[in-house]
Order: structure tokens, then C-alpha cells, then sequence
């Protein structure tokens, strides 16, 4: 971001920018926001109700000409970073599963254009982000994608999370990326309403709810339901909060979605259930 330039100036290029690269603006109006906990990598293999849900969301979602995700894997020192290849790779960042697994392929293409005005947003917003002309889709993109949009019709740019940043610093990058779903650009965070892998039942995906991985879920439902959105950010305080989240990445990506929020905003239940007895995938878009 060049000397001289206030903040309005660099809004208004943004703007400028994302038009062209969306190729005549939103067309088909406002995209929503989508929070999707992503559950193990193994889901990109299955076909129950959890993919069927996301694949039900995808075809409903109407026109979308982009999408940016936050991804509870991708923390970066200092500073965000947004990913800015024409044909970003995908990541394999877990190891140890079945090698269908790892033969997956998710032909997204990049949006540089579209990376650079994210960069100056959050730089606009007093965010500190850069461009990252190598990294690509991690799994908590990819994988969700995979269900919900099957042929990659749309580019797909990836922001990280600041390393320590807070619900509210999350909040804030959604906050100030909230005006891209006017061009008809798609907001998501992925990650877990739940997640805590020390306490995961690998052995019984169908396993029934722990009580506090129940109770802490329940908690979260009903401070969506009311809109109490800054409520959410006292997690912590929240039924076996730590518990739920012995670190908070996977919870992070929840406040990029509620920071993108509007006012006019409804919220539309994507999927309710668990996985491995603690997993909560819990998914939910906020649209008008």
C-alpha cells in the first residue's frame, strides 16, 4: 500500500478492484456468511448426512462469484495473510489416514486481484495482512468445499488468523471483508463449535454426545438463536468452555462469520450433530 494513500482512498480501490474481478459486480446480490465446523479429515470420504447437508447448502446458495475463508488451520505470525495464486495447491496437513485420502483433488482457482483488495481491506481496517503467493487450501477449506461446491465454480481465496489474536481481532477482519458479500462474495469460517481432541472417540463416529461437549454446544445454539453475538466472545465463561476448546483456533473462525454479519441478517441452520461423541459439526450461514 503505497505512501499517501487515507483510508478512504484505499477502500475505494478495493472496491474498484473487486468489481473487475468479479467480472460486472454481484449479479445475483448479496452472498451470505458460513460457518461450517469441518469434523476430521475423513469426512471428505463420507457420504451421510453431514456431506448431504453441505452438498443441500451448496445447491441452494444461489449465485456466488467468490468466496474467502478463515480456516482454524492457517495461523500466521503477525500479521494475516491471504492466499495469491491464480491455481493455489492443496494442503495435506494431517497425517497418518487412508491413502484415498491424500489422492482428494479440489481444482480451485485462485483470485490474485481479489487477494490484493482483501490485503488492502484489512490493511484499511488497521489489520496488518500481505499477500502469500504460494500457500493454498488447507483441509478446513478444501474439504467442505469439496461436498458443498463439487465442481469449483468459483475462486476461492484463503485468509489466515494473526497467531493470538482474540474473538474480537477475528471479529474485526470479518467486520472489515463485510462489505465484499455485496459483490456476491461468499464469507466462511471453518472450524468446530467442539473441539477437543484429546477427548475424541475415534473408534465410534456415531457415538452419543458427551454431556459437556452437549452442554457447551447448547450454549453456543442459544446465543446464536438471540443474536447475541458479543455474548459469544465471553466463551470462556461459557459451560466447560475450556473444556470445549483447550485452544481456541477452532473456535476463531466462528467470529470471522459473525463479525461479517448484518442486521437484516437471518440465520439458516446448516447441519446439527456430532461426530466422534465430541466433535460438534455444527453449521450455520447468515443470510438476508
Amino acid at each position: 500500500m503505497g505512501e499517501g494513500l487515507d483510508r478512504r482512498e484505499v477502500l475505494q480501490a478495493a472496491a474498484a478492484g473487486v468489481a473487475g474481478v468479479l467480472r460486472g459486480g454481484s449479479g445475483g446480490g448479496r452472498a451470505g456468511a458460513l460457518f461450517v465446523s469441518h469434523g476430521s479429515p475423513m469426512v471428505a470420504l463420507d457420504a451421510d448426512a453431514y456431506p448431504q447437508a453441505l452438498r443441500r447448502f451448496g445447491e441452494g446458495v444461489g449465485a456466488v462469484k467468490a468466496l474467502v475463508v478463515v480456516s482454524a488451520h492457517w495461523e500466521t505470525a503477525g500479521e494475516a495473510r491471504v492466499t495469491a495464486s491464480a491455481r493455489p495447491p492443496l494442503v495435506y496437513d494431517f497425517y497418518g489416514f487412508p491413502e484415498p485420502l491424500y489422492r482428494l483433488r479440489y481444482p480451485a482457482v485462485g483470485a490474485p486481484a481479489l487477494a490484493q483488495d482483501v490485503v488492502a481491506r484489512l490493511s484499511a481496517a488497521g489489520i496488518r495482512a500481505a499477500a502469500d503467493p504460494e500457500r493454498g487450501l488447507d483441509h478446513g477449506a478444501w474439504v467442505p468445499l469439496l461436498h458443498m461446491f463439487p465442481q469449483a465454480p468459483f475462486p476461492v481465496v484463503q485468509v489466515s488468523m494473526p497467531r493470538g489474536a482474540s474473538a474480537a481481532d477475528v471479529a474485526r477482519m470479518g467486520e472489515a471483508l463485510r462489505p465484499l458479500r455485496g459483490e456476491g462474495v461468499l464469507l466462511m469460517g471453518s472450524g468446530g463449535i467442539v473441539h477437543n481432541l484429546r477427548r475424541v472417540n475415534f473408534h465410534q463416529k456415531d457415538a452419543s454426545p458427551e454431556p459437556w461437549a452437549q452442554a457447551f454446544d447448547t450454549w453456543v445454539a442459544g446465543r446464536l438463536a438471540a443474536r447475541d453475538f458479543a455474548g459469544l466472545q465471553s466463551w470462556l465463561d461459557a459451560p466447560n468452555g475450556r473444556l470445549a476448546h483447550p485452544s481456541a483456533e477452532h473456535l476463531l473462525p466462528l467470529y470471522f462469520v459473525l463479525g461479517a454479519a448484518l442486521p437484516e441478517d437471518g440465520l439458516t441452520q446448516v447441519f446439527e450433530g456430532f461426530h466422534h461423541g465430541t466433535l460438534s459439526m455444527r453449521s450455520f450461514a447468515l443470510r438476508a
